[in-house]
């Protein structure tokens, strides 16, 4: 008979914050948040920490109304770089007891360790000894949601283990009726508060009314509310609050090759010439571009997007077209993206701009032409500035226009995810 799986949830608690009182441990015992602009005490909360929390500040609101809450909050602004090397690190320590570890986010990864409890004990005893660690190695607390596959793990951690002192906590599907169904609706993994309402309105007002209505009822009840097409997200519902999931925790999941690979950029004014908006149309392409480079993939299909700002009135185009042959080569997708916007730009300020490639092969081997002798040239060009970016950073070889007032390359390259770095 096979082994019963044992899957957690291991998430860093107030990630962004912990990091920084470990980095600042002057800050141990004060309230704290990352967010935007400490300097003109203005932006969105990215993270606060425990301390903070009690004082009712949340994630996602502004700052001004945080400081309302806590005048005496420790502002910090955020460092993307230092994030993403510490989540790394943790990812580390993870694999050091299961090569079954799937990155969910930035501060939550999934862990089988079905295969490990032989050499570590319970699995409570497990997640344990991996706290222990990461807050010796890393000063992070973090919560442990223990189940039998992904969604009750995720399930145990967000409803469960982040209101336990030891930060653990083991769902079992025999426990369910007493535990989860008693939740309401809105607890659901994958349930937000527009979804919530709806169902609250078709009586199904709590996680155990959905798992306990029989299937072919709540498809025929979804139809009614949503139309036809509703069958896959009723049943998708319905194993959620079953507590059912046969998926695997996937190493590597999200480097699977993409079908797009793309770029999109809130510009800091309204651009309203096509000289404006060309420099940052080349800057979007040859980011692309390297990227696709570095996956060793050449795009067939280039799209362009443009928007404006006033939502009210929305303006603005995103149209693809097919190139003649699949290219990687910024001059030559470039050309295409500015017949795409020359073609379809109504002409109206834009404050938001994208550019992606699809439709890839590799680069390893292309069609060979007679009016492109300097491809070779070309292709040696754009590996040498890969290089020099590698190696020095996105801002140390730029295009002149990059440097004009329209060009955003400078101050992009010091940001990580639209937070610098």
């Amino acid at each position: 008979m096979p082994r019963q799986r044992v899957v957690m949830l291991a998430d860093c608690q107030s990630f962004y914050a912990s990091v920084e009182k470990a980095e600042h441990p002057q800050y141990k015992d004060l309230p704290l948040v990352v967010a935007g602009d400490p300097e003109r005490r203005s932006g969105i909360i990215l993270a606060a920490c425990p301390i903070a929390k009690k004082f009712g500040v949340t994630t996602a609101e502004r700052l001004g109304d945080s400081l309302s809450k806590c005048p005496d909050l420790v502002i910090v602004k955020p460092r993307m770089k230092l994030y993403i090397d510490t989540s790394m690190r943790i990812t580390q320590i993870y694999e050091s007891f299961t090569d079954l570890v799937e990155p969910y986010s930035i501060d939550e990864q999934f862990l089988d360790v079905t295969g490990s409890l032989h050499l570590y004990g319970p699995p409570e005893k497990l997640a344990e000894l991996i706290q222990a660690r990461i807050q010796a190695e890393t000063g992070i607390n973090t919560r442990f949601g223990i189940a039998e596959n992904k969604i009750l793990a995720k399930t145990a951690c967000d409803n469960y283990a982040k209101k336990n002192e030891s930060g653990l906590y083991t769902l079992t599907k025999d426990s369910l009726e007493e535990t989860l169904w008693t939740l309401p609706v809105g607890k659901m993994f994958m349930v937000g508060n527009r979804m919530t309402a709806h169902f609250n309105a078709m009586g199904l007002t709590t996680i155990g009314h959905i798992a306990r209505t029989p299937l072919d009822k709540l498809k025929a009840m979804m139809r009614r509310k949503f139309g036809k097409n509703s069958d896959i997200n009723a049943e998708l519902y319905w194993r959620i609050a079953s507590g059912i999931d046969d998926s695997p925790v996937t190493p590597g999941t999200h480097q699977v090759a993409p079908t797009t690979v793309g770029h999109m950029m809130t510009l800091p004014r309204d651009y309203g010439t096509l000289a404006d908006i060309k420099v940052v149309l080349l800057e979007l392409v040859e980011l692309v571009c390297q990227r696709c480079r570095s996956k060793g993939y050449m795009g067939h299909v280039v799209s362009v997007g443009c928007m404006g700002a006033d939502y009210d009135r929305p303006s603005g185009f995103n149209r693809q077209m097919k190139m003649e042959d699949p290219t990687n080569i910024t001059n030559q997708v470039y050309r295409a993206a500015v017949t795409l916007l020359q073609r379809h730009w109504d002409g109206l300020p834009v404050r938001k701009v994208g550019v992606s490639l699809s439709q890839f092969s590799s680069d390893d081997g292309y069609q060979l032409s007679l009016f492109d002798l300097h491809r070779e040239k070309s292709i040696a060009l754009e590996r040498t500035t890969d290089a020099i970016k590698q190696k020095y950073g996105d801002a140390s070889i730029m295009r002149a226009v990059s440097i004009t007032p329209s060009g955003q390359a400078q101050d992009r390259s010091a940001k990580i995810g639209g937070h610098y770095k």
